[in-house]
């Protein structure tokens, strides 16, 4: 795949770069590991410092930094905006709370005598290098929530971006060496995928962190494997939206249009199964219908557009694939599922009824506005279907029932589980699923401490 800003709004190609030679990746890793040995002995204040400063420059950068992203992969441009804003608040979140959720543990002092140790911590240590694999579908989101706590707990960052978003990724790394951080802190690496398996391979990159698909992950997880590395994987979801008859449903169909069709539908943790009760079926059927047939699809340099085109020519034809599979096999098309007129790479919001498990869309991920609509007769069921499926990244559940509230934590597999409202990422809560949805926790404290090295401090007495 050439490294290029391909417009998806009308398919034009509007800037394209030559990957970074032998010699220049060289270099650069060289830089990594140099900066470390020097960056990782900073004081948490000093980092807070030059974080703060490069959240203050995303936010002056927000209009022009918005307009990019969506020239680069066609998210509407109130979206693009919202992210970057997001990133600055999730940076500025990290520089307050990284010393406190990585200052020295204390054991209990029974432990600690009964070890024989006159005094004894837990420590946490910067790794090195991190390799970050990451997607195009919020292309400064990802990144960030990698960048800032790795950058905060002194490690430094070599990025990989998705080769459809290379001025996003040439930004980033701007950005931080504007900020004030050294040179080699974070740097962006304009290479192909057939270049992530030499790179992990290196010894002075010490982890690696992938948001993206299965068999990316399965491919960094293998390597990183067999070279003894630690690896952080987000990967696919088809998270389920549960809606129970206590539920109140003009409000969980006004919101399941927006879960469904965050970001052009190309959002790992969109709900995409939409599992209804029985006796409210009918109901929010009628409601969630219309609002995704209302939405304005069109230019997403436009104001007032709700839908942009997906990403990719090939991410289109993948999704058409998956609608036109399960026609074929029975489901009822209750609105879009035809592919517009005209440039770009547009598809309709799309929803499918009747699914079966027989249809691939019911065990793969619709990577765009399609939504599946299943009937449930109670609880059982919809826990049934909910976790039918090979992903568990997050999930959804509308009910007012504190029984069923309880027994929706207990069963879901998935990695959250939120309740009357759609599933959203914060830097506060730790983030990542199960199954095939991947391993280990972005975000939060349990993201922060995954890259690094958790040091027993024992003194005899």
């Amino acid at each position: 795949m050439p490294i290029a800003t391909v417009n998806p709004a009308n398919g034009e190609t509007l800037k394209t770069y030559e990957a970074m030679g032998e010699e220049e990746l060289e270099r650069r890793l060289q830089l990594a590991q140099a900066t470390f040995r020097t960056y990782r002995t900073t004081t948490y204040a000093e980092r807070a410092r030059l974080l703060n400063r490069a959240a203050d420059l995303l936010d002056e950068d927000q209009q022009e930094i918005g307009r990019v992203m969506t020239t680069e992969m066609g998210k509407p441009v109130k979206q693009a905006r919202a992210e970057a804003a997001k990133c600055a608040r999730a940076m500025r979140w990290y520089a307050e709370h990284a010393a406190e959720l990585l200052a020295d543990e204390e054991p209990s002092a029974a432990d600690v005598k009964d070890s024989g140790a006159a005094r004894a911590l837990v420590r946490y240590r910067p790794l090195g290098p991190v390799l970050a694999v990451m997607p195009w579908n919020f292309p400064l989101w990802q990144v960030v929530r990698f960048a800032a706590p790795a950058l905060m707990a002194g490690n430094v960052g070599l990025l990989k971006h998705a080769s459809n978003v290379p001025q996003t990724a040439l930004y980033l790394e701007d950005l931080f060496h504007r900020a004030g951080f050294a040179e080699g802190c974070f740097q962006t690496l304009l290479v192909g995928s057939g270049a992530v398996d030499d790179i992990l391979r290196d010894e002075r990159v010490k982890a690696a962190t992938l948001t993206g698909s299965e068999p990316a992950g399965r491919a960094v997880a293998a390597t990183a494997g067999e070279m003894i590395k630690k690896t952080v994987l987000e990967l696919g979801g088809s998270d389920p939206y549960v809606v129970m008859p206590s539920a109140d449903i003009d409000r969980a169909a006004r919101i399941a249009v927006t879960a469904r069709v965050q970001n052009n539908g190309q959002s790992c943790i969109a709900a995409k199964r939409f599992i209804v009760h029985t006796d409210v079926y009918d109901a929010f059927a009628e409601r969630f219908v219309a609002g995704m047939a209302a939405l304005k699809v069109g230019d997403p340099l436009a104001e007032e557009t709700e839908v942009g085109p997906l990403a990719s020519e090939q991410g289109r034809a993948d999704l058409e694939e998956l609608v036109d599979d399960a026609r074929r096999s029975g489901a009822e098309v209750l609105c879009g599922g035809e592919r517009p007129d005209g440039p770009g790479w547009y598809y309709p919001p799309t929803v499918l009824a009747g699914v079966t498990r027989e249809m691939r869309v019911h065990r793969e991920e619709a990577f765009g506005p399609v939504a599946t609509l299943y009937r449930a007769a109670d609880l059982d069921e919809a826990v049934l279907i909910a976790n039918d499926s090979p992903f568990g990244l997050s999930s959804n559940v509308w009910t007012r029932d504190q029984a069923e509230v309880d027994r929706f934590v207990r069963d879901l597999e998935a990695g959250g589980v939120f309740f009357n409202g759609m599933t959203a990422s914060h830097p506060g809560f730790p983030f990542g699923g199960v199954k095939r949805s991947g391993y280990g926790r972005e975000l939060s404290g349990h993201g922060i401490r995954e890259f690094c090295n958790i040091t027993t401090v024992w003194h005899g007495a």
